[in-house]
């Protein structure tokens, strides 16, 4: 049996299995991907990548209602949000596509002496990308599009229980026209992703996931002296000091908490609401995130499908009854049937909890109260991740101080779910080392170097 397999969360029902790698073909897809950097990285035009880019993006739109059934059946994700993600997999795409130009110019430098200095970016060669469940194709678009563009050729191994996305993205590629070897899709083993890592054709690797894994590869990618990208967890904040309206701000806080059945690393976790506002909130937010449909992922009025297995579901499970036995509140909530998890609502959780410093991957919301700005900024920071965060005030001095106060890599004010591909990704502490999307995604992996010419005689 295959580790590889396409398990509906939803039924069960084990759908389909791809074979995992044997160590040659493993050999194969290095050297594949080997030979194509030193070919078309030299060979080809940045406007030649782009175009090939583009199609990607092409088909990304071409092919969306069968990637997004795809994934409704392999992860459980509602209709709606999977055909969001194609969409915005085809945005970043196109949007690395439009911007090849200016990110691989050069940066020409003030210098003291006579003469010019530049900095030129160039490819580094074969890249791993380790990429996670929740979201097989926005994932792949941040990581891939960029490199690609920059000349650098991918290897990519998707989680065991997304091949047949994995598969789809790599017949995508393919499909545009890229040479063999520029993009090759890897089923392989956690100890055989470790090989290709501290393979010496390897020049770097991206891994999106949990801690655990981003520590493991981290530690592999050190003793083999790589270039290493770490996009981990996250426990994200969302802090409400004012508003002239609370339905919106609990809505916003709802989208932010059930986006993606609340399996996002960059959701909102941790609600932490101003004393004025709590009792008002509380009950608001309890009854949006009770009566959210729980249900069967194609219907278009399902909120929560599956979370994304079973395996998942008991864990999150777990969790929330280790927080009540603790001496948390569960205010609503709290029941699984199968791989299924209903909007769920604690209070009272204190720093001596695990749950104080745990992240939920799932449809659970954490609400504290606060006495004013810097008990929330105090709570919001005591946390080990550092990813992304919210604040919602009509005070805008306020927003501007709470903002540069918050460890995290990114603050969103009075607004969620307001992602691009123009603004870029990551964290601090353990929620990761790197950036994607963005112009910032396209340094990650790239040659920057000095070009210092002598003043002509």
């Amino acid at each position: 049996m295959s580790d590889y397999a396409v398990i509906n969360p939803a039924t069960g029902e084990r759908l389909a299995e791809y074979p995992t790698f044997t160590d040659a073909q493993v050999e194969d897809a290095v050297a594949s991907a080997k030979s194509a950097f030193d070919d078309w990285s030299r060979s080809s035009t940045v406007a030649e990548r782009a175009a090939l880019i583009r199609r990607v993006a092409e088909l990304h739109r071409e092919r969306r209602d069968e990637l997004a059934a795809i994934i409704v059946r392999e992860m459980g994700k509602p209709l709606s949000a999977a055909l969001g993600e194609v969409d915005f997999a085809a945005d970043i795409t196109e949007y690395y596509a439009d911007k090849a130009d200016k990110i691989m110019s050069d940066t020409t430098l003030e210098i003291d002496g006579d003469g010019s200095a530049v900095i030129r970016r160039s490819a580094l060669g074969p890249l791993l990308g380790i990429m996670p469940w929740n979201f097989p194709y926005y994932q792949v678009a941040r990581f891939a599009a960029p490199n690609i563009v920059i000349g650098n050729t991918i290897l990519l191994k998707h989680a065991q229980q997304c091949p047949e996305s994995a598969a789809a993205m790599d017949a995508i590629y393919r499909d545009a026209g890229f040479p063999d070897g520029v993009y090759v899709n890897v089923y392989v083993t956690n100890e055989q992703a470790a090989d290709i890592i501290a393979d010496p054709r390897v020049q770097g690797v991206s891994v999106t996931g949990s801690e655990r894994a981003g520590a493991a590869v981290a530690e592999v990618a050190g003793r083999n002296l790589k270039k290493v990208a770490l996009e981990l967890g996250g426990s994200d904040p969302f802090i409400l000091l004012s508003t002239d309206d609370l339905d919106g701000a609990v809505q916003a806080a709802v989208d932010a908490r059930l986006d993606n059945t609340g399996q996002s690393c960059n959701a909102a976790k941790r609600f932490i609401v101003h004393e004025d506002l709590y009792d008002g909130f509380l009950e608001k937010f309890t009854a949006a995130m009770s009566g959210a449909k729980v249900g069967d992922p194609f219907d278009d009025d399902t909120v929560l499908g599956p979370l994304s297995s079973l395996v998942a579901a008991e864990r999150l499970a777990e969790q929330v009854d280790k927080a009540v036995a603790q001496g948390a509140t569960l205010v609503t909530g709290g029941t699984r049937d199968g791989a299924f998890y209903e909007g769920t609502v604690l209070t009272g959780v204190t720093s001596d909890m695990d749950a104080y410093r745990e992240e939920f991957f799932g449809p659970v919301g954490v609400v504290y109260k606060v006495t004013d700005e810097d008990e929330a900024v105090a709570v919001a920071n005591d946390t080990p991740f550092g990813l992304g965060s919210y604040v919602f005030t009509t005070d805008a001095e306020q927003a501007d101080r709470v903002a540069q106060k918050i460890d995290a890599g990114m603050v969103y004010v009075n607004l969620v779910l307001a992602d691009e591909p123009a603004l870029p990704f990551g964290g601090v502490k353990r929620s990761g080392t790197s950036r994607e999307m963005g112009l910032l995604a396209a340094d990650e992996f790239v040659n920057k170097k000095l070009i210092r010419i002598a003043p002509q005689a």
